[in-house]
């Protein structure tokens, strides 16, 4: 299962979910789903009393769920039992709610969004606006952002034709191009500017999202020229594509009289971000 976990909001209260990228569908934490119904103090003992009197009563909904690691308060992976939205509907009933039913409202419009997303990829787009903007990111940041993206994706088309394996190989490319221009590898750079889970792209100035663009930029572009087969063959790419933003960036600093890359994260200059850290528990 290819997976992309979120956090889905209902009324102001966070549910992790994960996509299904074969199955196209969400899957959704039920202790969280629990904690939003119920109000109550200690929701893995209520889903954990629910499941068991489920258990007996023959209910096969409850069989049928299965568990999915999804990241903790702590930052932690940790086994969570999960369903998927039909899954939900039915377990709804068990709950005695009056927010059953603006729940269901709310989960049958959350599977609708991803749908039309998928349909329509600049949706997607839209949406990631919208959702960098309500975290404070800066228009000139966002539209830098964007279009990063869009040229992370014809590098990763261009990995696909010439053979290149999804997962570990498109990791340890973009890690061989990372520490070319940068100088760090993906792990360091993340670890220099403090961050655990985050995003590395997310938290970078527009100065660092413009030299990782370049070189990844010039990665396809080479690509495309020489025609390579596979990883191995690939692998010399990205370090001459990660060379040709190491050359930009070195000419900067020398002009500027300083460095380019820097450990200031989002959170330490978006008030949005800083809140949302303190309202973790």
């Amino acid at each position: 299962m290819t997976k992309k976990e979120a956090l889905q909001l209902f009324e102001e209260k966070k549910i992790r979910s994960v996509w299904d990228d074969k199955e196209e569908k969400w899957y959704f934490s039920i202790v969280d789903v629990c904690a939003v119904l119920t109000e109550s103090k200690d929701p893995t003992a209520y889903w954990r009393k629910l499941k068991q009197r489920l258990k007996q009563e023959g209910n096969e909904t409850v069989t049928n769920c299965h568990g999915l690691k999804l990241r903790a308060a702590d930052g932690k992976l940790r086994l969570t039992d999960v369903a998927d939205t039909e899954q939900l509907f039915r377990l709804i009933q068990s709950v005695p709610s009056p927010k059953a039913e603006p729940f269901k409202l709310w989960m049958a419009q959350v599977a609708s969004t991803r749908l039309e997303q998928m349909q329509d990829p600049e949706k997607s787009i839209d949406q990631a606006v919208i959702d960098y903007k309500r975290l404070g990111y800066s228009d000139a940041w966002i539209n830098q952002r964007i279009k990063s993206i869009e040229i992370r994706k014809e590098l990763t088309d261009e990995w696909a034709r010439t053979g290149v394996q999804q997962g570990m190989q498109y990791a340890s490319l973009t890690d061989i191009i990372t520490r070319e221009w940068s100088g760090m590898s993906t792990k360091q750079y993340k670890q220099f500017k403090g961050l655990k889970k985050e995003s590395l792209r997310d938290n970078m100035t527009n100065m660092e999202i413009a030299l990782n663009m370049l070189a990844e930029a010039s990665a396809t572009e080479l690509s495309k020229q020489r025609d390579p087969k596979g990883f191995s063959q690939q692998k010399q790419i990205a370090k001459d594509g990660g060379s040709v933003a190491k050359v930009a960036r070195n000419q900067l600093e020398k002009k500027l009289g300083h460095g380019v890359i820097t450990s200031a994260k989002a959170s330490d200059y978006l008030p949005s971000l800083d809140s949302e850290e303190k309202k973790e528990p």
